[in-house]
């Protein structure tokens, strides 16, 4: 086991002169994820590299899983860190590595150099063939392939040598809260917490609202949203979970317009509801879990028709996704249980038995009129009695 991680990250290397900005608010996320995991950890930043410093006994599976859920890492390397005690040591050293960290010496691999620190007497050509003669020398099962290696063995040569070939995969993307804020309409389904997981990929903070329409939906229905919510905030960090009690809403959306047009209406609302919440939390845009054609509320007419009560953008990461695409990701990211829990949300209660696919925005509009003797109040009165939850 060892007691140096070095932490790799890709997009950030493109962020020029800015990229000191990314890099310390990568640190900050792994020093955040870290602090849940027992055990003593540094995480800093050297020389364009990131490192996490192991300083107790730790969980090793813990840790890793742990770091595997930071927006920006792109893959966790376990670190051998020697002092520079000459070149005839580093071979002694490089021998021992191959042999305590591969039980069968039995594979091709390929060395890799690096020498930042250029009064290191040999260059990088010069030790990849030396290293990688020794180990030749010493284990019969090793071959080169410099194309395609079981095993690529790179060796820095920094303020100390540093030897890494075990390479754990991360999220990638960007760290949470580089990318500005935005308020994700959150339900019990499956594609709202996936939307949610990929808007922070992309470095995002999140908060959340949840329309809860009682006695309709179950207090069950509530607890299955903030137990997704729970679940998404191990990528994305805090939420705070916004709940508001839209069945005074429906039921006059219900007793007031056309069937057909019953889910638009209701969308058109939560869309002002959230847009309201997100400006006050300093969001700078909505983020919804629709995807095109996937049901009668995401066609193109119906998506026109909910956008055009928003002056913030609205960003739909699922927007091109199949729906397997979308369950590949849920159960990746351990959301897919709970979603499936058969605990129905106000969208499925109130849906119309023919919902109109190609809604015309006149005619919508015209329509919600019939709620202008009433409507300003409820809204009011749902935004004023929400209940937050810190998650």
């Amino acid at each position: 086991m060892t007691d140096t991680y070095l932490i790799k990250y890709g997009e950030i290397f493109l962020k020029g002169k800015n990229r000191f900005i990314f890099e310390d608010a990568l640190v900050n996320r792994i020093t955040e994820a870290v602090e849940k995991v027992e055990g003593e950890f540094r995480v800093h930043k050297y020389l364009s590299r990131i490192y996490v410093e192991c300083k107790s006994d730790y969980d090793e599976e813990e840790l890793i899983a742990a770091i595997k859920k930071v927006f920006g890492v792109l893959a966790i390397c376990p670190v051998l860190v020697l002092e520079d005690k000459g070149f005839d040591d580093l071979k002694e050293q490089i021998v021992k590595y191959v042999a305590d960290t591969y039980p069968d010496v039995n594979f091709t691999f390929k060395m890799l150099c690096k020498r930042a620190r250029k009064n290191y007497p040999l260059n990088s050509q010069e030790m990849n063939c030396s290293l990688g003669e020794v180990l030749l020398d010493t284990y019969p099962g090793l071959k080169v392939d410099v194309h395609k290696p079981d095993v690529l063995i790179t060796v820095e040569v920094r303020e100390k040598i540093y030897v890494y070939s075990k390479s754990i995969p991360g999220p990638g993307g960007m760290p949470v809260g580089t990318a500005g804020k935005a308020m994700v309409l959150l339900s019990g389904g499956l594609d709202s917490p996936v939307a949610a997981y990929m808007i922070s990929k992309r470095g995002v903070k999140i908060d959340a609202v949840y329309f809860h329409a009682p006695p309709y939906t179950s207090e069950r229905a509530k607890e299955k949203v903030v137990d997704l919510a729970k679940i998404v905030s191990e990528y994305t960090g805090s939420i705070k979970l916004h709940v508001i009690n839209f069945t005074e809403i429906q039921m006059a959306i219900y007793q007031k317009c056309p069937p057909d047009e019953l889910t638009i209406i209701m969308r058109r609302y939560m869309m002002r509801i959230a847009e309201i919440i997100a400006k006050e939390s300093n969001c700078l845009g909505l983020v919804t879990g629709e995807s095109i054609g996937q049901v009668a509320s995401q066609t193109m007419q119906s998506l026109m028709c909910t956008n055009e009560v928003c002056t913030l953008p609205v960003y739909r990461p699922l927007i091109a996704f199949d729906k397997q695409d979308i369950v590949d990701i849920a159960e990746k990211i351990n959301t897919y249980e709970t979603s499936i829990l058969p605990y129905e949300d106000c969208c499925t209660i109130f849906v119309a038995e023919h919902p109109v696919t190609k809604p015309v925005l006149g005619v919508i509009e015209m329509h919600e009129h019939n709620l202008d003797d009433c409507i300003d109040e409820m809204l009011k009165k749902a935004l004023d009695e929400r209940e937050i939850i810190e998650i």
